[in-house]
């Protein structure tokens, strides 16, 4: 099963969310509508950046990469390259 690491961006505040899953669509659906939690006070949310991987191991160390703080910054280098 492929597994995707993501991260989507209030279009409210600009915040940004990380996470890991095997449906992005259906992941990004589920943020928008309500659903999660920690993600509800912001919608709506855009899908900035996806990366696939081929087991949930290295995906979830890659998730945790970029709640990191060199990982954060690698998120910054991206947008500011964007804009």
């Amino acid at each position: 099963m492929e597994y995707f690491v993501y991260v989507i961006k209030s279009e409210l505040n600009g915040r940004l969310y990380k996470g890991m899953t095997s449906d992005i669509l259906k992941r990004l659906k589920e943020h928008n509508s309500g659903r999660n939690f920690s993600t509800k006070p912001y919608v709506p949310w855009k899908l900035v950046y996806s990366k696939a991987f081929d087991n949930r191991v290295s995906a979830r160390a890659y998730e945790k990469y970029l709640k990191s703080g060199i990982g954060r910054d690698f998120l910054k280098s991206l947008n500011n390259s964007t804009e």
